[in-house]
C-alpha cells in the first residue's frame, strides 16, 4: 500500500503563507500592464466635477449613462482652442491611460480636447464675447467717434492681399489727398495676433494717423479667427486713437468687430465709411458752386437787361459826340466858307481902294514925266520949294524908271 503523500509533509511547512506583493509593485505591475495598451485612445462624453487648478491644469470625470472616467490635463501640453471646460458640455477627447499610484486609480491624461455640437471654435467665440460683454468692452458708451474728416489714416493688414489693393482705389477715388499709412501684419495663423497687437501699439505710440482700420478680406471661421483673439480684442479697446474694424464679408462677425469702435461690413466699406464726410464736403462743395454760379449768372442778366433798358432810354455819350463831332465839322465848313467869303469882299474893297489909291498915287504922277525932289541928307525929305535949295547942295531925284542924285548949281 502506497504511503499517504498528506501524512508524510511537515505540518509547519504546509502552514507558509504565499510570496506577496506591495501595494506600489501590484500598482507598478498594473501600470506597466494597464498603460502601454492605452497610449492612445480618442473618448467623448460628457464633463462632470470639473475643477480647474490654479496652476492651470484641470481635473474633472468623463461620463455617459453607464459609466464614468476620471481624466486631467496639463496646461502646458493640452492645446485648447480657446473654449472654457465646463460641467455639462460634451467632448471629445484624445489622451492615454494613466495609472495614478497615490489614490490607486486610474485616469484619462488628455493631449488634446474638442466640444462636440456647436463646434470649438463657434463655442469658443460665443464664451469669450460673453466674457467680454460682462466686462462692457463692447459698451457703446466707451466707444468713440470717428473723426469725420480724417487727415491720416492708418491701415493694419497684409500688404499684398487683395483688401487693401481696394481700399485704396476707394480712398484714392473718395478722398486722395487723405495720406495713408499701411503697417504689415500677417492676418491669419497662431501668429496674427501678434502682428496686429504690434501694429496697434507702434501706430499709437508714435500718433501715426487720425484712426486705425483693421482690414482683412473674407474667408471661413479658422481664416478669421486671429481676429477672435482675446489679447487683440483687450489691445483694441486699449488704443488711444479710434479703431475701425473691416474683417470678412458683411456676414461674418468677430470679436473685433464688437469690441472696435466702429465695425464695417468689409474691408471696402471701411474705406467708404472713413471717407464719407469727405465726400459729403466735396458734394456740398459742388452743389455751392453750382448755386453760385447759378446766383452770378442771373444777377448778371438781370443787371444786364436793367442796363439794356437804362441804355434803351439813355442817349449814349458817344452818340452825343459824334453829333457834336458832325456838328464842329459843319460849323467849321461855314466859318471856313464864312471866313473866305468876307475875305473876296475885303479883297474887293481892298482892290477898288487900291485903285483909287493907285489913281492918287504920286507914282502914278512920275509916269506922266514929273519927279520929286529929296534932301538925302535930311532922311529923304521932299523939296517942295526952290527956296529950300541951296547952292551945291546934293538933291535925289525920282522918276518913274528910278532915282538919280544931283547937284545944284
Amino acid at each position: 500500500m502506497a504511503p499517504d503523500i498528506k501524512d508524510t509533509q511537515d505540518p509547519q511547512e504546509a502552514q507558509t503563507p504565499p510570496l506577496a506583493l506591495t501595494v506600489s509593485q501590484l500598482t507598478l505591475q498594473i501600470k506597466k500592464s494597464l498603460e502601454p495598451a492605452f497610449s492612445q485612445v480618442w473618448v467623448q462624453g460628457e464633463i462632470s466635477n470639473c475643477k480647474p487648478a490654479s496652476s492651470g491644469h484641470a481635473y474633472f470625470s468623463l461620463k455617459d449613462s453607464g459609466a464614468m472616467l476620471s481624466a486631467a490635463y496639463f496646461g502646458w501640453g493640452l492645446k485648447r482652442r480657446g473654449f472654457d471646460l465646463k460641467d455639462g458640455l460634451q467632448v471629445r477627447c484624445r489622451g492615454k491611460i494613466a495609472i495614478y499610484a497615490p489614490r490607486g486609480s486610474y485616469q484619462l491624461v488628455l493631449d488634446h480636447i474638442e466640444p462636440l455640437g456647436a463646434g470649438a471654435l463657434q463655442l469658443a467665440f460665443e464664451q469669450l464675447k460673453a466674457k467680454l460683454a460682462a466686462e462692457g468692452l463692447f459698451d457703446s458708451a466707451r466707444k468713440r467717434t470717428l473723426p469725420p474728416y480724417p487727415k491720416n489714416v492708418v491701415i493694419i493688414t497684409s500688404p499684398t492681399g487683395a483688401a487693401i489693393q481696394d481700399m485704396l482705389n476707394i480712398l484714392g477715388r473718395r478722398a486722395p489727398h487723405v495720406h495713408i499709412t499701411i503697417i504689415p501684419a500677417l492676418v491669419q495663423g497662431e501668429e496674427a495676433p501678434r502682428h496686429l497687437i504690434r501694429g496697434l501699439e507702434v501706430a499709437n505710440k508714435h500718433r501715426m494717423g487720425d484712426l486705425i482700420v483693421l482690414a482683412r478680406g473674407g474667408g471661413s471661421i479658422e481664416d478669421l479667427w486671429a481676429f477672435n483673439d482675446e489679447a487683440l480684442a483687450r489691445s483694441i479697446a486699449a488704443s488711444a486713437l479710434p479703431v475701425v474694424s473691416g474683417v470678412g464679408h458683411e456676414i461674418d462677425f468677430t470679436i473685433s468687430d464688437f469690441v472696435s469702435d466702429l465695425r464695417a461690413p468689409t474691408p471696402s466699406a471701411a474705406a467708404e465709411i472713413i471717407t464719407g464726410f469727405w465726400v459729403e464736403a466735396v458734394g456740398k462743395l459742388q452743389e455751392s458752386r453750382r448755386r453760385l454760379l447759378f446766383s452770378m449768372q442771373r444777377e448778371l442778366q438781370s443787371r444786364k437787361n436793367m442796363l439794356s433798358h437804362i441804355a434803351a432810354r439813355v442817349v449814349s455819350p458817344r452818340d452825343k459826340l459824334r453829333d457834336q463831332a458832325q456838328r464842329c465839322d459843319e460849323l467849321s465848313l461855314r466859318l471856313q466858307q464864312g471866313f473866305q467869303l468876307q475875305l473876296e469882299r475885303r479883297r474887293a474893297v481892298l482892290a477898288s481902294l487900291m485903285g483909287k489909291l493907285d489913281a492918287l498915287s504920286p507914282l502914278r504922277v512920275l509916269d506922266r514925266g514929273f519927279s520929286i525932289v529929296r534932301d538925302p541928307t535930311e532922311q529923304g525929305r521932299v523939296i517942295r520949294s526952290v527956296k529950300q535949295i541951296r547952292e551945291g547942295q546934293r538933291l535925289e531925284l525920282t522918276f518913274a524908271d528910278g532915282n538919280k542924285q544931283v547937284q545944284a548949281l
